[in-house]
């Protein structure tokens, strides 16, 4: 790349699961990024191996709380908000900051963008689809969310989030993107993050029971990575496209299948057992591509199987278990 191509980049929720992995990409192209982290859910081991990069700056900063003088004062060329806690374990937890820093810091961030005429990506999620009725989930379904359900702090502000980017689109001119995350798995998921592949593969590791919720035939449908970072950034660049668009993988599985898949690759013999399923657990999920296919060329590409045995690796060598159990 040459330099009249860097860009000047921000991305919030830099020190999280796909915050990290995307920060890696920014860099290999050439670009200078500034990340800013709360830590909540983040973790400064996902950007350690960046330790004095020249091109990489980590800002410790609830954004919840507002934009960081650091950030309020500078230009970028893109943004990139990824900040939010994006599982149950994180969200319940950290209520009304889940809400913030998906409405407040979004607008402020649409302004950030706005003066500095950058392009923005904010990332919403399938949850926005709820519990769905619609199967598979096109991007025009609008969704059975409960809006005061346990997860509403999550689904809803992603919801304004989306909402937000498009009238600061079409009131303002901001050039926005936005993009709707299906289920997304690989390295750097937090231990005790709660979702079903790190979970699973954690008590399969350690030899105990795959606890799955409810009867398992509820379904997932599992992207890892590397093809979703990559969908994002051909989002990013992408034409002048300002509408929502899901990227995941459709390979749809129950999470029944999952468990004894990831039981199966970690060589173990631990015993599955059922807990309750929590509550507007959805029953279903499985995104329609065909927006992302034709407006980006994109699909997965990595196999299910690849990415739960890299996955799987790089859990044994975190929690140091060489062996199966």
């Amino acid at each position: 790349m040459t330099n009249s191509n860097v860009q000047r980049v921000l991305v919030t929720g830099a020190a999280g699961f796909l915050g990290s992995h995307l920060t890696d990409r920014l860099l290999d192209l050439g670009h200078e990024v500034i990340g800013v982290d709360s830590m909540i859910t983040g973790s400064a081991d996902n950007v350690g191996h960046l330790t004095g990069h020249p091109r990489f700056k980590l800002l410790t900063a609830d954004l919840a709380r507002g934009l960081p003088p650091e950030i309020k004062e500078q230009t970028f060329d893109r943004i990139w908000h990824l900040a939010s806690p994006a599982s149950p374990v994180g969200y319940v937890k950290q209520q009304v900051i889940t809400l913030k820093v998906n409405a407040i810091a979004t607008i402020e961030l649409l302004e950030l963008a706005e003066k500095s005429h950058a392009r923005i990506f904010v990332a919403s999620t399938s949850e926005c689809y709820g519990d769905p009725l619609e199967h598979p989930q096109k991007e025009t379904y609008w969704g059975n969310v409960n809006p005061v359900g346990m997860r509403s702090m999550y689904d809803e502000s992603k919801r304004f989030m989306e909402a937000a980017a498009m009238v600061y689109h079409r009131e303002r001119g901001v050039d926005t993107r936005i993009v709707r995350i299906f289920n997304t798995y690989g390295p750097r998921l937090a231990v005790d993050d709660g979702r079903v592949v790190v979970a699973f593969i954690k008590q399969a590791l350690h030899g105990e029971p795959l606890t799955v919720q409810g009867d398992g035939t509820q379904t997932r449908s599992l992207c890892y990575v590397d093809d979703e970072i990559r969908g994002f950034l051909l989002l990013m660049e992408s034409p002048d496209y300002h509408l929502p668009v899901n990227i995941g993988n459709p390979d749809e599985v129950s999470v029944m299948h999952i468990a004894e898949e990831i039981k199966a690759l970690c060589g173990s013999k631990s015993a599955i057992q059922h807990a309750p399923l929590p509550p507007d657990d959805p029953r279903q999920r499985c995104p329609d591509i065909s927006l992302a296919k034709s407006l980006l060329g994109w699909k997965p590409t990595i196999s299910r199987r690849d990415g739960l045995l890299r996955t799987i690796e790089y859990y044994r060598q975190k929690l140091g278990i060489s062996a199966a159990v």
